[in-house]
């Protein structure tokens, strides 16, 4: 969350395979003004929906149930801030939001985690951390 820290204040956030929602509500606690939660899980809503009512971030917070990939593709470029994406490994979601993003920069900087096993777009900055790792696109200013 360091790494994205400048772009925080003020942002819009989209937490992509949002989860329990730690991403997005982190961002929200360091500043953001709003952000779009994205997560198809029923069990998974549960807990976001229950950690939102717990940190009163319902103000700021919209979730949608759909497929992340799928919402991704229908989001317009500079729609957010800042991205958050952490979908379930080797299954070729990462590399596909990645390309997406290429095409279609939905948010200013866009992070994606994914197995090291995982290769994404050369243009990203990637950070390694054991088996996993953190890609991020656009944070050149």
């Amino acid at each position: 969350m360091s790494i994205v820290q400048p772009w925080l204040p003020g942002a819009r956030v989209l937490d992509l395979f949002a989860g329990s929602g730690a991403l997005g509500l982190e961002a929200l606690s360091r500043g953001a003004v709003s952000c779009d939660f994205v997560e198809s899980s029923q069990k998974s809503l549960v807990a976001l929906q229950a950690n939102i009512a717990k940190l009163d971030a319902s103000p700021r917070s919209r979730v949608h149930r759909m497929d992340a990939v799928k919402y991704a593709f229908i989001r317009a470029e500079g729609e957010y801030d800042v991205g958050f994406a952490d979908p379930p490994y080797d299954r070729g979601l990462a590399p596909a939001l990645a390309v997406r993003w290429l095409e279609v920069p939905f948010a200013t900087v866009l992070g994606i985690e994914h197995s090291v096993r995982e290769e994404l777009p050369p243009s990203g900055e990637t950070r390694r951390y054991g088996t996993s790792a953190i890609t991020f696109y656009g944070l050149r200013r």
